[in-house]
């Protein structure tokens, strides 16, 4: 960070993944056609938890033809997982809503330079054609080798202006090359269209054959983290970032089109989107887990590209989640479906949200977690809520209670196994769009919602795994045994669900320690005529003489 600039940049960014042990740095020879992601896809569906995942450089790469490229490509550094994206926010994860909260209500405008570091090199005219120059010269990768067409830009900040009021607007959208002058942007895809495909048919009704767009490539990560956040249309994202930054963002204006761009990105794709014309584009794979088919988007003709000097370029790895896409939209709306249920909504006993994000399209699974004891009506409203809350999530909502992890897969199917009843804890909703997904809603088709309340209904026996003391003694005897490393999930040991005694304590402690004779003796003196098998007992109620 410089002194007039108190946020960090790109390269500032990778140095502190660096040091922190987050970032991955491969320098031997690397094809970005067939290699480059499906290397870092292992980490998402090789058994590494989150934690474990790291952000990858490369800075040795060729394509699919032996051609080799001087500028490095890095995946997964804004949010491969979440300690990295907290690195990026300058905050912890539990701070980050706060943080986001405060910068939307507290906007700051960003400040325009006349000199930029995305400015140090301007390629404009007859040197963006021909092979190996303009897009041809950058090293974007294939994402999903086997079933994508094209090297695709996806960690994109894709700005457009609003012909009519002149707001600015910046939205993740993927665009695939086509030519070294030519790509095929896609940026109509949540209800409605994105911010950038409203400006697109405004452009269309005014009878402008052509739209300015300007495609930016590693912003600054309080930037980056802009374009795949839902804010309002209106909203001017550069304002919002610098909220984040708590100072103004630099912006600068660009060479070719009039629109702003932020000064420290790393490289700057400049041109003019057709509005009459449009092209076949994909297949390619998307976010929701599936390939998208082809389909026609948007043709853009380069004007110019710029860059630093010393460029990287970022790439998403998306796809079948887990992913790094999953993560940074999981960070970002889990706190907004807390405050809208919580705060919004004023519902009792909500504790957290959680979009499920393994084995399925990620906004598609909500879990919402809330206190024993919270009255019915409240955990339907909570469902309720979670499932009206964005129309491309909650297509299936479950509620459960804080000792249920809904990380855990087996966890949420014991818990609706044992404390869901069908026929009157499972409710559905109807008239729902399809969202994003690869059956996207065509001729008012509809899809529904699933709630489900697999929470307790009242006090139950322990979780039956042994108490944490035991758990913990015997993982020590399996380390020292040299055993293969253990991956802790909850429930890893048990614990009280309410419907337990004293009295149970002492006895399972008397067995624990050797002294199962003792509990015999009690239990002797507790024998009764006159009843059936499998009657309930409890030793703290009064023995009574059978009637």
């Amino acid at each position: 960070m410089t002194q007039d600039r108190p946020y960090p940049d790109l390269h500032e960014h990778l140095a502190t993944l660096k040091s922190r042990g987050l970032l991955v740095t491969v320098d031997r020879e690397v094809d970005k056609d067939s290699e480059l992601h499906p290397l870092v896809r292992w980490q998402f569906v090789g058994g590494l938890e989150e934690a474990e995942r790291k952000a990858f450089l490369f800075t040795n790469i060729v394509d699919g033809r032996g051609r080799r490229y001087s500028i490095p490509v890095v995946v997964g550094a804004i949010a491969a997982n979440r300690e990295i994206y907290s690195v990026g926010m300058g905050a912890p994860v539990e701070e980050i809503q706060a943080k986001w909260d405060h910068a939307i209500a507290n906007p700051i405008a960003p400040r325009i330079v006349e000199t930029a570091p995305c400015q140090e090199i301007v390629i404009t005219g007859g040197d963006l054609l021909g092979e190996g120059n303009g897009l041809d010269s950058l090293p974007i990768p294939i994402s999903t080798p086997g079933f994508d067409s094209a090297p695709t830009l996806t960690a994109t900040n894709v700005v457009t202006r609003d012909p009519d009021s002149g707001i600015q607007n910046m939205g993740t959208y993927r665009a695939a090359l086509k030519s070294p002058d030519r790509l095929v942007v896609r940026m109509a895809t949540r209800a409605g269209g994105a911010g950038g495909y409203q400006h697109y048919l405004k452009h269309q009704k005014r009878g402008d054959k052509t739209m300015p767009c300007a495609i930016v490539l590693g912003c600054p990560p309080y930037v980056a983290f802009m374009g795949p956040q839902k804010l309002p249309l209106d909203v001017d994202e550069m304002a919002v970032a610098g909220g984040l930054a708590g100072a103004p963002i630099n912006m600068i204006r660009a060479k070719t089109v009039d629109l702003m761009v932020p000064a420290e990105a790393e490289i700057v794709i400049e041109g003019l989107i057709d509005t009459e014309y449009l092209e076949p584009e994909a297949p390619f794979g998307e976010s929701h887990g599936h390939v998208a088919l082809e389909e026609f988007n948007m043709p853009m003709r380069i004007s110019a590209i710029t860059r630093r000097r010393d460029p990287v370029i970022p790439s998403y790895i998306s796809q079948v989640a887990p992913s790094e896409s999953s993560v940074i939209k999981r960070v970002a709306y889990e706190p907004l479906f807390l405050a809208h249920l919580r705060d919004g909504l004023g519902i009792r006993g909500v504790t957290r949200v959680s979009l499920h994000e393994k084995l399925t399209g990620l906004l598609r699974v909500t879990i919402v977690t809330i206190a024993k004891g919270v009255p019915r009506t409240e955990v339907w409203r909570a469902l309720t809520g979670a499932a009206m809350f964005k129309a491309d999530c909650g297509k299936f909502c479950i509620a459960v209670n804080e000792d249920i992890d809904p990380d855990n897969v087996d966890a949420l199917l014991w818990a609706i196994a044992y404390r869901a009843n069908p026929v009157v804890d499972v409710q559905t909703l109807p008239h729902r769009g399809q969202g994003h997904g690869p059956k996207r809603e065509h001729d008012q088709e509809e899809d529904s919602s699933l709630l489900i309340d697999a929470t307790m209904k009242g006090d139950m026996p322990p979780l039956a795994l042994p108490k944490q003391e035991y758990m913990e003694r015997a993982k020590i005897l399996w380390d020292e045994l040299g055993l293969p490393k253990l991956r802790p999930q909850a429930p890893w040991f048990g614990y009280s669900l309410g419907d337990w005694l004293p009295q149970w304590d002492a006895a399972a402690e008397r067995a624990a320690t050797g002294n199962y004779l003792e509990n015999g003796r009690i239990s002797e003196g507790q024998r009764r005529k006159g009843i059936k098998p499998e009657t309930k007992f409890r030793p703290d109620e009064v023995a009574k003489p059978p009637r």
